[in-house]
């Protein structure tokens, strides 16, 4: 037998050969991605189109606000004045969530026709454009179906930027965001840019008044930012806080509102993602003394139901806190952040309050389980004292639109098997 003769193919005829796979390889690529953006076209008109069918929330007698000559909306009135706080919607708005962006619209619409609020508060993370969970990096689509919805629903409401909102890798930064919400496109949104000499975008105060003109209550909104330098696109989990020059901005705007209340401090609550140390701090020390109230906490509801307890907080620390100690105005801070925590503790005179998160997309199985789901009703009385408590979205009074998906409701914390 003769041998074979291996014919060695030309420089020419490599490159011909390379290209060809190549060429291939490029084809595929494009149908898969031409697949996912079809796909998540086809997923955001469903989810708008279900929008559109929703019923607007009908009020009784709906408060409207106004925008004063200090810049800031005010609402008027002699009644209490209902606050629900929402956080952690984290609707994706693509081709891997498009399933889970209808639970988060179909449970916040239910809880929102039930509660009837005079308005809305959502602490951060509206927007969850993590490529390989939700497979987009466009935060503006997120963002615009959430718009979409709260305008249908016609319920006033203002966001506060979480750290999810504009990820280093989003397409669009939070200014192109805090443009996109004070475009004016969005009637009910009464979100507004906020200062220059203060960082970040979502600086501002809503305020509450009586039939007097007197302030009874300032909801104060602050952007506690994204992530800290040396964390990479936050994976390092080093989150940044509210910074110094923003607590002089709250230091000032309040003595400005002060000076227009007839010289009187006005009450206020503070509106924030990311929780302060302060928040670890109390926790801490109330496990310490045995879940037992100390000399400087006092437990209200709830628990941290993170992965070992943690508070996901900064390292940093501007004196927020302690500066809102010195004024006396601040009596209430609420947060997001942290899915599964959901504590309330007053810690030194001030009532440090966690939101019930509507995620059903960030970590890893939350869909599944039900404990940690909801929104947070404040109610604010005409004399400004308030109080607030959670509201669970499986109980029988939110009648969703689309059937509730089916829970473990004797689960849903890291101490109760729930791993990420």
């Amino acid at each position: 037998m003769g041998e074979k003769i291996k014919i060695k193919k030309s420089p020419k005829q490599r490159f011909k050969l390379f290209m060809k796979i190549l060429i291939i390889i490029i084809l595929i690529l494009v149908l898969i991605f031409a697949s996912f953006a079809i796909v998540t076209t086809v997923g955001i008109k469903s989810n708008g189109s279900f929008i559109k069918s929703l019923e607007t929330v009908s009020y009784d007698k709906q408060l409207e606000p106004k925008l004063d000559d200090d810049g800031f909306y005010s609402f008027t009135t002699d009644r209490e004045f209902k606050v629900v706080q929402l956080t952690d919607v984290h609707i994706g708005a693509g081709f891997m969530s498009i399933k889970k962006d209808t639970m988060a619209i179909n449970a916040v619409a239910a809880m929102l026709t039930e509660e009837k609020p005079d308005l809305v508060i959502v602490t951060g993370d509206i927007a969850y454009p993590v490529p390989f969970q939700a497979g987009t990096f466009n935060n503006k689509s997120s963002s615009r179906l959430f718009a979409d919805l709260m305008e249908k629903l016609g319920i006033y409401w203002c966001p506060v930027f979480g750290n999810h909102d504009t990820e280093a890798y989003s397409y669009y930064s939070r200014e192109d965001m805090s443009d996109f919400y004070s475009s004016g496109d969005y009637p009910h949104c009464l979100f507004k840019s906020g200062p220059d000499e203060a960082d970040g975008f979502g600086n501002q105060v809503i305020n509450i008044k009586n039939s007097n003109g007197e302030i009874t209550q300032s909801l104060i909104m602050l952007d506690s930012h994204s992530y800290v330098d040396g964390d990479f696109l936050g994976i390092m989990w080093k989150y940044d806080c509210i910074h110094e020059n923003q607590v002089k901005w709250y230091e000032d705007t309040l003595n400005s509102l002060k000076a227009e209340n007839n010289n009187i401090m006005p009450k206020s609550l503070a509106f924030f993602h990311i929780p302060i140390p302060e928040y670890k701090q109390a926790w801490e020390e109330y496990t310490a003394n045995n879940c037992r109230d100390t000399e400087n906490v006092k437990y209200h509801y709830g628990k941290a139901g993170e992965k070992d307890l943690v508070i996901y907080t900064s390292e940093h620390n501007y004196g927020f806190f302690d500066k809102a100690l010195q004024l006396g105005s601040t009596k209430g801070m609420f947060c997001g952040h942290d899915h599964l925590n959901n504590f309330s503790l007053d810690y030194k005179g001030i009532r440090l309050t966690y939101g019930y998160s509507v995620d059903y997309l960030a970590y890893s199985g939350i869909m599944k389980f039900g404990l940690q789901r909801g929104c947070t009703v404040i109610n604010i009385r005409p004399d400004g004292a308030f109080d607030s408590h959670l509201e669970n979205y499986y109980q029988d009074k939110y009648t969703p639109v689309n059937e509730k998906e089916h829970v473990e409701m004797n689960k849903g914390y890291y101490d109760e098997t729930v791993e990420n």
